[in-house]
């Protein structure tokens, strides 16, 4: 799966139909990937269906909260969490 495919089921989730938002949207999912691979050491595998939809929901989570101040829901703090560890857990294999 590529960006493409992360854009269309960003839209779909947060309902929007036309391609106005697409660049902003782009630009929120490309500060994603890059946050995960660089900040947390993840490996952006977006065939995982598990990774995918992570992405998609911090992305879509991103764009509705863009003017808050309030942290990471819990959700997608635990599943981030399990990432990296399933991440750690698969480098010492």
């Amino acid at each position: 799966m590529d960006k493409e495919t992360v854009l269309n089921l960003v839209k779909a989730r947060i309902g929007i139909t036309s391609g106005a938002r697409d660049e902003y949207l782009t630009a929120i999912i490309s500060g994603v990937k890059k946050e995960l691979e660089d900040l947390q050491g993840l490996s952006i595998e977006l065939d995982n269906p598990f990774i995918l939809m992570f992405v998609v929901d911090y992305a879509t989570w991103r764009y509705q909260n863009r003017d808050s101040h309030d942290g990471m829901p819990r959700h997608l703090q635990f599943r981030l969490h399990n990432l990296v560890i399933s991440s750690v857990k698969k480098n010492d294999e």
